[in-house]
C-alpha cells in the first residue's frame, strides 16, 4: 500500500506571526473513522515570526515532540523547567494527566520552522515529564537517525508503540525504509522540505507525505530533502482522547 497525502488535506491556521498547517493523517483513510493513524494523532508544520510568544496553555494525554529546523525557542513549563530549543536541541513533552507550557520564539534565532508532533500514549492519566536531547549534528546525511520512540535505543522516549526518525537525503541519493520486524507496521514518510520521487513514479514535494503499509519502496531525492519518518502499528494499544492527539470525529 502506497497512499499519497498532499497538502490539500491539511488545515491551515494563521494568527499574526503564527502560522501552522495541520495534518490529521487518518483523514486519508476515511474508512478508519479516525482523524489519527493508530498512535499518530496530529502533525503541525509551523512557521512562526521571531519575537512571538505562545502563552502558557494546557496539554493533556499527549506525547508532544518539538522538532525544529530553523529558529530557537525559550521554553517554560509547569514542571519548573526552562531551556532553549533549537534545530540541534529537541524536546519531548509527555503531557500525561496535566501539563502547562509557554514558548517564546527568540529574536536572535529568526523565523521558526518546525514540527510539533502529537502522539497518542498507551493510556490516559500518566505522570507528566519533559525530556530534552542534544543532537550531535543538525542533519543526518543520507542515513536514518533515531529521534524518539519506545525503547532504550531512542534518545527521547514515547509512551506507546511509536518511533520517529529523520534523514537529510542529498540530491541524487536514494534510500529505503529502515528494516522493522513487527506485524501490522505502517510508515508515514513526511517531506519537511525538498522533492522526493517514490519508486520512479510518485512525486512528493515539501509538506507532502506518503503512507506505506506492506510495500518497500525506493526514495530518490530530486533535490536535497529533509524527511521525518513516523512508524506505528495498526493494532497497538493507544488512548485516542488526548487534548490534541485525540480523534476529532
Amino acid at each position: 500500500m502506497l497512499t499519497k497525502i498532499d497538502t490539500a488535506i491539511k488545515y491551515g491556521k494563521q494568527h499574526g506571526g503564527f502560522g501552522i498547517q495541520i495534518l490529521y493523517p487518518g483523514l486519508v483513510l476515511p474508512q478508519l473513522n479516525d482523524t489519527g493513524l493508530a498512535t499518530i494523532g496530529r502533525i503541525d508544520h509551523a512557521r512562526i515570526k521571531a519575537g512571538t510568544l505562545i502563552p502558557m496553555h494546557p496539554h493533556r494525554d499527549d506525547e508532544i515532540l518539538t522538532y525544529l529546523r530553523t529558529g530557537s525557542v525559550q521554553h517554560r513549563d509547569s514542571e519548573g523547567l526552562t531551556d532553549v530549543i533549537s534545530n540541534q536541541k529537541l524536546m519531548m513533552m509527555n503531557a500525561g494527566a496535566n501539563f502547562y507550557h509557554e514558548e517564546l520564539v527568540l529574536e536572535e534565532g529568526g523565523v521558526l520552522e518546525g514540527l510539533q508532533i502529537f502522539i497518542r500514549p498507551e493510556t490516559a492519566g500518566l505522570k507528566p515529564q519533559v525530556q530534552f536531547h542534544q543532537l550531535q549534528e543538525i542533519y543526518s546525511i543520507n542515513q536514518w537517525r533515531r529521534i524518539a520512540g519506545k525503547g532504550d535505543d531512542y534518545p527521547l522516549q514515547i509512551r506507546s508503540n511509536t518511533w520517529i526518525m529523520d534523514i537529510r537525503l542529498e540530491a541524487g541519493s536514494k534510500t529505503f525504509l529502515p528494516e522493522i520486524v513487527a506485524e501490522n507496521t505502517v510508515f508515514l514518510f513526511y517531506i519537511f522540505n525538498g522533492e522526493i520521487q517514490v519508486n520512479g513514479d510518485m512525486l512528493l514535494n515539501s509538506g507532502e507525505s506518503v503512507l506505506i503499509g506492506t510495500a518497500y519502496p525506493a526514495f530518490t531525492a530530486l533535490k536535497t530533502s529533509d524527511i521525518v519518518l513516523f512508524i506505528t502499528q495498526t493494532n497497538t494499544a493507544h488512548f485516542d482522547g488526548g487534548m490534541y492527539s485525540g480523534n476529532l470525529q
